[in-house]
């Protein structure tokens, strides 16, 4: 028979030790310091011993009053290891984050809690959140600043390009998040929890991150360090308000399951977020014992962790006692947990829902009066009473906390929960009884709008969204009008007319490509416009290598969530790259597609269409070894290797806001999103002139990969790259990644974008048309060889200079 030590005094204790005095295996309950429902539970005594560290008198009470009762030696205690408590279990997580775990464990009584190193998933919120980062487990977007970095902070919020959530890294009672409405309001909220400590020592870091949008849900789970058995999903109302107004409160009320959590969502939460997390504290040598309760945001992209609670929830756990089944035995889930033998025990859940409705006192959340007389009449069957904050004094039973009492019912239906609750509420008085009659009202929407019928808009896809985008860029692809069609867009199909253009034996040439990683930039800085320029760049560029002249382009636009302002942002931007190439705009596709993409992300997909006479089709076959190459210049990085470059400035200490190294007049991340250069204007008349034998567009894979795609086979070429200075972008990329020249040879275009092939007798003619029709800087960088391969010389001249 075990006797078990509950720490804590409110509804969540109440409920474990109201189910815990039917097992069996309990002989008695402690709970320290309890409330007036403990004090009446059977099996149940309430203590009144400080929980303040060390836990010195409580380790005093369960480990040698026995021992002192019975005047047996010191010497026979320890020789025995005899102990009054068999089980320590604290409600509340500051005593696990200040390591009481570790006061019991020294004296050989098991807590069914976490370790004070594994408590920090929830005592430290730059430490969850990296720990999220390095295990893959979905969360929102962050940064973690320490409190004398309020500038960098400040900085940060000003430019990452969504609204933030601020939260104070340590424990502050419940109350150390902020979500703020502006970037004032941000900057305001950093300055009072860094500079004014108004979080005290818990805003000695701060984590700002994304503020996630969709339905939220709590999932209390059992774990042993290996096991993990997530008990059904509940949700909560905070604010003390119907309609979720008002202050926040340590919780009006619960409802179990929530049926927003489907099946679905639930094993993608266990194989995406709980598995890996118990797995990776485990490995981190930290592993969990005891009650994980994780909150989660239901986004458009799957559910994404909130926080980690490293305890039972309150009001959530009086609501999911009552659904486990009768032969659940908590005493032995709970002993089974702190012997690694989860996997030996049942547990079952009964069917139907689960509700609790919390009565507070009159002023709550602020200022309250205590020791109201409190009256509870006849309580209707199926339901508990659990006491949150009353007292007994003078043997009646009176208000001594802000939330005083938690109704709990369960029935086979939520209606029929809800119903049982609130008849039970009616049944309890008090001066200055508050209570909510909305809980559980989102469910009970979804429950409503489903028996009226769903609606493509309740999928998560906006007609009108779509519609207002079509109308916002009507004025943008008619600005890339030409001749061959009218840059109309609305209908089925986009038409050319070729006929009037002057071809005599057209052949069409088509090119598709994307933006590719350079777009995670984009999003993180909020600015858009210009991977529209990019992403015609980089089609446009490769129809010009085969002598085409761009006609018309076609874009596509994937999003879970269609953001119509940055939609129109990124058409702005194609629409400016179809003039530049002088094609036009004449049709699109935009993919709203709930769950596809993280929260805010979108890709990017275009195809454009050209025309070249087919006797002056590029590459020539006349190439031949002694023809020169030259080099066009690039604006920069273009749209290739961004994994390799995201992952550099990871390592660098810098952030995309950060001033850029090189020119400090912007941000590293401005400069790295400097459009693809457009080569049509500059380069295209040399081409129809004749003068050019082959072209090669230096994207993904550089010079190395990229050169021999024109050559006939069994030739090759030498690039000389002393013959133009390296960019300071390629530089810097070097200096924080440690990467080799010939690395930078075959990821990056280090300065040229296009090159050119052309004949010893056209080349001088060349340079003067290509000079004549474009700003680009040319260089003659290479020689056509018979090598058969790509001999980039001179690389030290990187290293070196």
């Amino acid at each position: 028979m075990a006797k078990i030590l509950v720490l804590g005094s409110g509804g969540r204790e109440h409920a474990l030790s109201w189910k815990l005095a039917q097992s069996d295996l309990v002989e008695h309950i402690y709970v320290c310091p309890g409330n007036g429902g403990t004090a009446s539970n059977p099996k149940t005594t309430n203590l009144n011993l400080p929980l303040s560290p060390s836990y010195q008198q409580l380790v005093h009470f369960a480990v040698e009053n026995e021992v002192c009762s019975n005047r047996r030696s010191r010497s026979a205690f320890y020789s025995s290891l005899h102990s009054q408590i068999d089980l320590v279990l604290p409600g509340a997580e500051e005593p696990l984050v200040l390591g009481i775990e570790k006061h019991f464990r020294k004296v050989g009584i098991p807590v069914f809690g976490p370790s004070e190193l594994a408590a920090r998933m929830e005592g430290s919120k730059a430490f969850s959140k990296a720990f999220m980062e390095r295990h893959g487990i979905p969360t929102a977007k962050f940064r973690t600043f320490s409190s004398a970095q309020c500038d960098d902070a400040i900085e940060y919020v000003r430019t990452c390009g969504f609204r933030v959530v601020l939260k104070a890294s340590g424990l502050a009672a419940g109350k150390g998040v902020l979500i703020p409405q502006t970037i004032d309001e941000a900057v305001q909220g950093l300055k009072q929890i860094m500079v004014e400590n108004v979080f005290g020592a818990a805003g000695h870091e701060v984590v700002i991150e994304e503020l996630l949008e969709g339905p939220e849900i709590s999932v209390l789970a059992f774990s042993d360090g290996y096991t993990i058995v997530p008990l059904p999903p509940a949700q909560d109302h905070k604010r003390i308000g119907e309609g979720d107004t008002g202050l926040n409160t340590g919780g009006m009320g619960a409802y179990t399951p929530a049926p927003v959590a489907t099946p679905a969502i639930m094993d993608r939460i266990m194989k995406e977020t709980l598995r890996p997390t118990i797995d990776g504290m485990r490995k981190e040598g930290f592993p969990f014992v005891g009650l994980l309760f994780t909150g989660f945001m239901l986004t458009d992209n799957g559910p994404k962790v909130l926080e980690y609670n490293v305890r039972f929830g309150d009001p959530e756990t009086e609501a999911l006692i009552l659904l486990l089944d009768d032969d659940v035995d908590l005493a032995a889930v709970l002993l089974a947990c702190t012997e690694r033998r989860l996997d030996s025990v049942q547990i079952s859940i009964r069917r139907g829902f689960s509700v609790s409705v919390v009565v507070v006192s009159g002023g709550y959340p602020g200022p309250y009066p205590k020791g109201k007389h409190i009256e509870i009449t006849d309580i209707p069957s199926g339901v508990v009473v659990f006491h949150c904050g009353t007292a007994l004094k003078d043997g009646k039973l009176v208000t001594s906390g802000g939330r005083v009492i938690a109704v709990t019912a369960a029935g086979s239906t939520l209606e029929e929960a809800l119903s049982l609750a609130y008849a039970a509420v009616d049944k309890i008085s008090f001066e200055g009884k508050v209570y909510r009659r909305d809980i559980a009202y989102r469910a009970l929407a979804t429950s409503n709008n489903l028996l009226k019928g769903l609606t493509y808009a309740d999928a998560g896809v906006s007609v009108d969204a779509g519609n207002s985008l079509v109308n916002a860029i009507k004025p943008l692809v008619y600005s890339t009008k030409r001749p061959g069609t009218d840059a109309q867009i609305g209908g089925f199909g986009g038409i050319f007319d070729m006929k009037g253009l002057g071809y005599t034996d057209p052949v069409l040439v088509s090119g598709t490509d994307g933006v590719g990683t350079k777009l995670h930039v984009a999003i993180e800085l909020g600015l858009h416009h210009t991977v529209g320029i990019d992403l015609v760049a980089m089609s446009v560029n490769d129809l010009l290598v085969q002598g085409a002249e761009p006609l018309f382009f076609l874009d596509y636009y994937g999003c879970s969530k269609l953001n119509v302002t940055t939609a129109a942002e990124v058409v702005k931007g194609i629409a400016k790259g179809c003039i530049e190439a002088g094609c036009a705009l004449i049709g699109g596709e935009t993919a709203e597609m709930p769950g596809m993409y993280q929260n805010g992300d979108y890709d990017l997909a275009g195809f454009a269409v050209g025309a070249v006479e087919r006797r002056s089709i590029l590459p020539r076959q006349d190439i031949c070894p002694g023809d020169a190459l030259l080099g066009i210049a690039s604006s920069g990085l273009h749209s290739n290797g961004f994994s390799l470059v995201r992952k550099i400035v990871s390592l660098s200490g810098l952030s995309y806001s950060s001033p850029c190294p090189w020119n400090e007049q912007t941000s590293l991340g401005k400069n790295l999103l400097e459009p693809t250069r457009i080569y049509i204007k500059q380069v295209l008349p040399a081409a129809r002139a004749g003068l050019l034998k082959g072209m090669s567009h230096i994207t993904g894979g550089g010079f190395i990969e990229n050169i021999p795609r024109v050559l006939p086979k069994g030739l090759g070429c030498y690039i000389d790259v002393s013959k133009w200075t390296l960019p300071p972008v390629f530089r810097f990329l070097m200096k924080h990644g440690g990467v080799d020249p010939l690395e930078m040879a075959r990821t990056f275009n280090n300065g040229i974008g296009l090159v050119v092939i052309v004949g010893k007798d056209c080349k001088e003619q060349a340079f003067q048309s290509l000079q004549q029709h474009g700003d680009a800087p040319v260089y003659e960088i290479g020689e056509v060889t018979e090598t058969g391969h790509v001999d980039m010389r001179s690389l030290g001249h990187w290293a070196v200079h």
